[in-house]
C-alpha cells in the first residue's frame, strides 16, 4: 500500500478535523492509506515536557513516519500568518531526514484553519510549502478545474485546504471544507501512487 503521512496540530479541534477530512480523500484511493500523526505542544518553561504518548488522539510524528511514507500533508492553525510553533519545531528537526533526501521526489500538500477569512490563510499554507520544497518534494495544490474551490464561500484556496472558524467555540468544517479536503488527499495519494517506485511493491527477492 502507497502511505501518506497527515501530520497536523490542533489546539482548538478544528484543525484536526480537516486532517481527518484529509484522511478520508487518502483513503478513498484503493491502493492508499493514510497515517494519522500530530504533534506536542511547545513550551518555554525549562524542563516541562509533554507526555511520550499523548492521552488522547493519534500519535506523535517521528522521524520513522518521515523515513517510511510515500506523501507528506502538514496542517496547522495560522500564528501571525505562519505555522504554528509546535508544527515548526517538528519540521525544524527533520535535518537528518534532508541530509539523506529521504522525503525527495515525493508529492506534499498542506491545510490550515484560521478564525477569520482574511486572517493568515494563504500566506500559512505557503510558509508550511517552503520547508517541503527544501526537501525536494512535489508540491500539490488544488487546481481551479476541481469546481467547489470556485463556488466556495468559506474555507478553500489553491495552495491547499482551509477553514475559517468565525471564532464560534462549537465549529464545524462546512460541506466545501470537507470536499476541498478531501479532494486534496486524494490528489495527493493519486500522484503518490504513480510515482511509486516498482521496487518498493515487489518485496525481497
Amino acid at each position: 500500500m502507497t502511505e501518506i503521512l497527515v501530520v497536523y496540530y490542533s489546539r482548538f479541534g478544528a484543525t484536526e478535523a480537516l486532517a481527518r477530512e484529509v484522511c478520508r480523500g487518502v483513503d478513498s484511493v484503493a491502493t492508499a492509506r493514510s497515517r494519522l500523526r500530530t504533534v506536542p505542544a511547545v513550551s518555554a518553561v525549562t524542563g516541562e515536557r509533554e507526555p511520550a504518548v499523548p492521552e488522547s488522539g493519534p500519535p506523535y510524528a517521528t522521524g520513522d513516519d518521515l523515513n517510511s511514507c510515500d506523501g507528506l500533508i502538514l496542517g496547522s492553525p495560522t500564528r501571525f500568518g505562519n505555522m504554528a510553533a509546535p508544527l515548526k519545531y517538528f519540521v525544524d528537526g527533520s535535518g537528518t531526514e534532508w541530509a539523506k533526501g529521504t522525503l525527495s521526489g515525493k508529492p506534499a500538500a498542506v491545510f490550515t484553519s484560521t478564525s477569520t477569512l482574511h486572517g493568515g490563510q494563504e500566506s500559512t499554507l505557503l510558509s508550511m510549502a517552503l520547508p517541503l520544497i527544501h526537501h525536494g518534494m512535489l508540491f500539490v495544490g488544488i487546481p481551479f478545474t476541481e469546481s467547489l474551490l470556485s463556488t466556495t464561500t468559506t474555507g478553500g484556496s489553491p495552495y491547499g485546504a482551509s477553514h475559517t472558524t468565525w471564532n464560534r467555540d462549537a465549529d464545524r468544517l462546512s460541506d466545501d471544507e470537507k470536499g476541498l479536503a478531501r479532494i486534496l488527499g486524494r490528489r495527493v495519494a493519486d500522484i503518490a501512487v504513480r510515482l511509486r517506485p516498482a521496487d518498493r511493491d515487489s518485496g525481497p527477492a
